[in-house]
């Protein structure tokens, strides 16, 4: 006698239902997240995650919360800082698609020799990490970084990048972006930012809750000296 397979109709339902949620949850986010990306093409802004976890950590370790943000515009920010952020951050900014291959290979050469593992995140990466992402270094929130590199440097230009960038990135304990980071650390405004003083933001950056930019300790000093020369060799900066 032959078999016959007798399928449950409610298993089967069941399938098609975590079928259509996981559907339905990726098809809301690839929406979504192409929705913002072309929004923020043309609008500043306005918070990012970091910026509210921060916030939240402050309010936990009962601190006073402390969130200094001012959009401007990247004709409104000296021309010193984005050469200073290229020349530390990102050498390649200009000429690679979100990222630098080059550098990746040169920092799991040094990890297979036992050396302290070497950044290889471009600027492109680190906003789109930035403006929509957590920070961390779980596989799955650098599946979304790849992601979302991918989608800015498709419907961003180079110099919208650099502007958002500029604009959200931690600059100092509770200071996010050019404007803040400049009145905080010399009362001054973006703009009038010099080029010793946008080395120094710049040296920074990795590591902004921990260093300072005014007055720099001696490891920033020596950044600060290193950059502004690197900046001397490139001279100017024009996006395409």
């Amino acid at each position: 006698m032959e078999n016959i397979e007798v399928i449950d109709p409610k298993k089967d339902s069941l399938g098609k239902r975590i079928f259509r949620i996981i559907w339905k949850t990726a098809a809301g986010f690839l929406g979504l997240s192409i929705f913002f990306v072309i929004f923020f093409r043309f609008v500043p802004v306005p918070i990012t995650p970091l910026m509210v976890i921060r916030c939240g950590e402050q309010l936990f370790d009962g601190k006073e919360m402390k969130l200094k943000h001012d959009w401007v515009s990247i004709d409104k920010i000296s021309k010193h800082l984005p050469l200073a952020v290229v020349c530390s951050e990102d050498q390649n900014f200009l000429n690679h698609s979100g990222f630098d291959i080059e550098a990746i290979e040169k920092s799991v050469e040094a990890s297979k020799k036992g050396k302290r593992l070497r950044g290889a995140s471009t600027i492109s990466q680190q906003t789109a990490k930035n403006v929509f992402l957590w920070p961390g270094r779980s596989w799955v929130r650098k599946g979304f970084e790849v992601y979302f590199t991918v989608l800015i440097e498709f419907v961003w230009s180079k110099e919208r990048i650099m502007e958002v960038y500029l604009n959200s990135i931690e600059m100092g304990n509770g200071v996010y972006g050019a404007e803040a980071a400049a009145n905080q650390y010399w009362k001054t405004s973006a703009e009038k930012l010099s080029k010793h003083q946008a080395a120094a933001i710049a040296a920074i950056l990795p590591n902004p809750r921990r260093y300072s930019a005014n007055p720099p300790g001696p490891y920033v000093q020596e950044r600060i000296g290193w950059i502004v020369g690197q900046m001397g060799q490139w001279g100017t900066l024009k996006f395409k």
